[in-house]
């Protein structure tokens, strides 16, 4: 049950090889560590209470591999189904982050990030970017710098399209805990705005 001080954030993801499931891990983790109640959600076999889960949750975080430059057809048929939530505007005010992962350095996750955006705003919540300067751009820098992919809309990773979800990098773990620490606190700071807006107004 969320409160202020705990407030829930569920992860509404789809893994096709278990990489993004890491990515996944980590931004529970995160905002487990930030103070919030955090739930994983597998959308390809979600089920109605997880649908309802989501309904009461302050923020949730969209993830997906990035496949042929979008998110994965799985990820897309979730997202369609939750039109049934845009018709009544159920998740509007919410907040949303999102990350993603590819093979590639670019793999153009940036449109998959998009796309969560685009999800976000017509269920009318705010997104959550990820709030940290880019990694690994300079001579002094290192492939071990946060945002070492240098994205601002979300996390971002890359994985080797021949190695396993255990070679995930470190780094884009990290980056990924990150954001969900980022979620948590934002999450929080809007339930303590709402709850001083109300008892202003009682």
């Amino acid at each position: 049950m969320s409160t202020p001080n705990t407030p829930v954030v569920s992860i509404a993801y789809h893994s096709g090889y278990g990489h993004t499931a890491v990515l996944a891990e980590a931004v529970r983790s995160g905002a487990v560590e930030a103070g919030a109640q955090a739930h994983l959600i597998n959308v390809d076999e979600i089920t109605d209470a997880q649908w309802e889960l989501l309904d009461a949750s302050d923020a949730i975080v969209f993830g997906s591999p990035t496949y042929m430059g979008t998110a994965s057809g799985a990820f897309h048929v979730f997202a369609e189904a939750s039109s049934k939530r845009w018709f009544g505007q159920d998740w509007r005010d919410k907040l949303a982050a999102g990350f993603t992962n590819s093979g590639s350095k670019s793999g153009d996750k940036l449109h998959t990030l998009q796309f969560f955006q685009i999800l976000a705003a017509q269920h009318g919540m705010n997104w959550v970017n990820l709030g940290l300067h880019p990694g690994w751009n300079s001579s002094s820098a290192s492939e071990h710098d946060l945002n070492r992919l240098g994205v601002f809309a979300g996390a971002a990773a890359q994985t080797n399209v021949d190695e396993g979800p255990e070679t995930v990098h470190k780094a884009d773990i990290a980056t990924a805990e990150h954001l969900g620490r980022r979620v948590a606190e934002a999450a929080r700071v809007v339930a303590l705005g709402r709850a001083a807006v109300a008892g202003a107004a009682a």
